[in-house]
Formats: C-alpha cells, sequence, structure tokens
C-alpha cells in the first residue's frame, strides 16, 4: 500500500528537518536492478570482497530485484560533489553516510519500521574495513551502496530527470544518489 498524502508530508517535513530538499519520491518498482551491475562489481571494482557491504558480502541479484519488490514507496537523495583529490571522497561520503543513518532511523522511530537506506557511496565509516559482516566494527550503521544491490543507479536516477554522467577527471563534479526505501 502506498504512503497517504499526510504520510509523505509528514517524511518531507523530517527530510527537510534534516537538511534534505534534493530528492523524489518514486515508485520502487521502477528501481532497475542489473546483473550486469554485479559484474562491474566483480570484474572492476577494487572494493569487491573487501568490504563488509560490499558483494560478495550482499544478496544475489534475485535477492536484489525481491527486496525492492517488498516496498511500495522510495526516496532518492542527490548529492553533488567536487574534490580537490581522489583521496577526499571517502571523507565527503562518510560525514553524508552519517547523516542518512540517522536519517533512517527518524523515518523508523516515525513508525516506518521498513525503512531501509542504500548509501551513496560504499560504507567506508572504518579507516580498515574487516571484510566481514560477522566482524564489521559498525554493523548497526553500516549499509550497502545502491550498486551493490545491484542498482543500476544511472539508468534508475534518468528516469526520474536526475542528472548523472561519467566523469573523465577527477576534478569533475560528482552526482551521488542515495536510496531511502520507506514502506
Amino acid at each position: 500500500m502506498n504512503l497517504s498524502f499526510k504520510q509523505r508530508q509528514a517524511l518531507d517535513g523530517l527530510l527537510h528537518t534534516n537538511g534534505y530538499t534534493d530528492y523524489k519520491w518514486i515508485d520502487p518498482h521502477k528501481i532497475i536492478v542489473s546483473q550486469w551491475v554485479r559484474m562491474k562489481c566483480m570484474f572492476g571494482c577494487g572494493e569487491y570482497g573487501r568490504g563488509a557491504t560490499c558483494p560478495p558480502n550482499t544478496p544475489s541479484v534475485a535477492d536484489c530485484r525481491q527486496f525492492f519488490s517488498e516496498y511500495s514507496d522510495a526516496v532518492i537523495l542527490h548529492f553533488e560533489g567536487k574534490m580537490d583529490k581522489p583521496e577526499d571522497r571517502h571523507a565527503w561520503s562518510g560525514k553524508i553516510n552519517a547523516k542518512l543513518v540517522k536519517l533512517e532511523r527518524e523515518i523508523f522511530l516515525a513508525g516506518y519500521e521498513k525503512a531501509f537506506l542504500l548509501f551513496m557511496d560504499s560504507c567506508c565509516f572504518c579507516k580498515d574495513c574487516t571484510g566481514s559482516r560477522e566482524t564489521c566494527d559498525q554493523p548497526r550503521m553500516a549499509r550497502p551502496a545502491p550498486e551493490a544491490m545491484a542498482v543500476d543507479v544511472f539508468s534508475t536516477v534518468r528516469q526520474f530527470d536526475f542528472n548523472i554522467n561519467v566523469r573523465t577527471e577527477y576534478d569533475q563534479k560528482m552526482d551521488r544518489y542515495s536510496f531511502l526505501m520507506v514502506a
């Protein structure tokens, strides 16, 4: 069942109170989950197998599809960033992800027990990730990125008229996206 207008208004209030204004409500059934995204994780990402919230420590692509099918409402949150050095990205992401976990908790406490957040980047709370969910130092805060859940972020956000492009230089503006699953 979809959220009512009144419920969305209340959640919009929580989003705005926490400083989020660049977001859109979406139908989570329009989130594109693709096998090719998992392949890019496996064969192209230096974090594959190293992060507690990265593949292979995430559900199968089929299980990811099932996960999204259980929701009727979601929010895409947009973040823009420009880094002077590539290594600055994780500090920027870490601050945003910490705030996002707080937002997820507030929405949960507001009565939305299914609230679940996908970070806008890899977890990066710990300098040295244990690489395992069982030994994670921050299990209450750790969340997967959309790509770790096989989300084709490029195609998904473009459906909702968000900007996203492949960057060819590190000093170019980044468009990053977080997904907040609500009900």
